[in-house]
């Protein structure tokens, strides 16, 4: 009767991991309809934008590019970052500044880290969750994280049912049944994520649904001009860069930062 355990342990597994996908998908809905006036009037900013789709990092890379592309910060090849205009036109661009230091130059690895830890993006941040188009990092499991739980879920009932089909049933149960109830489970969790694919996706680490609309439309605006591709940046990351020596200064990882 040993399959019997494995059984139970499938069914831990899927019924924790499907409970907290609902509960998670419930939570999203709730701040969507909260967010509900805030999608219709509000405008994000190239910042904004940049949390959104990724998050602290994503913003220090789009502030990057924007000084590189206005000739105010040099960024190399070689993936280093040296400071032309001191000035920094907004606190974000500030914190970029200081977090190359006071030499005015630096590797681009430890810059992207200090400015995306830095207290302007924590305020953004803020000021999205409050706002209801960012998940709150203290609210608990995203739905993205949730779904990933569920997949991981169906993944061991899956093993612990090919094992129990292993193993030897010595009460004459035949093997058939004992698959059978197996697939109640892996059922479960499969029909989790189908719905889930189908009611919240995509899922976003950052963005809540009302986030995610107000992205959408941004993508779908005319490009063609500055504006445009530094947007494109800040929603699809350094990817998004057509420039080569530019892209460059972003994967260079001859002297990997160490801190």
């Amino acid at each position: 009767m040993f399959w019997v355990l494995l059984l139970l342990l499938a069914w831990a597994f899927a019924g924790t991991a499907c409970t907290r996908l609902c509960l998670t998908a419930v939570r999203a809905a709730a701040l969507d309809t909260t967010a509900a006036t805030t999608d219709r009037d509000h405008d994000l900013t190239l910042y904004e934008a940049a949390f959104l789709s990724g998050g602290p990092s994503r913003v220090a890379d789009v502030t990057l590019v924007s000084m590189a592309r206005q000739r105010r910060l040099l960024l190399a090849h070689t993936g280093w970052a040296t400071v032309v205009d001191p000035r920094g036109h907004d606190e974000i661009e500030q914190s970029v500044i200081g977090a190359i230091g006071p030499e005015g130059q630096s590797r681009i690895a430890p810059v992207r880290a200090r400015a995306a830890g830095a207290e302007p993006v924590r305020r953004l941040a803020d000021g999205l969750v409050d706002a209801g188009l960012a998940v709150s990092e203290d609210a608990g499991t995203t739905v993205g994280a949730a779904v990933r739980q569920v997949r991981a879920a169906a993944l061991a009932v899956a093993v612990l049912g090919a094992t129990a089909l292993l193993l030897p049933i010595q009460t004459g149960t035949p093997r058939l049944l004992v698959a059978l109830w197996f697939a109640l489970p892996l059922t479960l969790s499969l029909s989790c994520l189908a719905i889930a694919r189908f009611e919240v996706h995509p899922y976003s680490r950052w963005a809540s649904p009302a986030g995610q609309r107000l992205l959408g439309a941004l993508v779908r605006r005319p490009a063609g001009d500055e504006r445009s591709f530094l947007t494109s940046v800040a929603v699809r990351g350094i990817r998004a860069i057509g420039e080569p020596r530019l892209r460059a200064a972003f994967t260079h990882r001859d002297q990997p930062w160490r801190e």
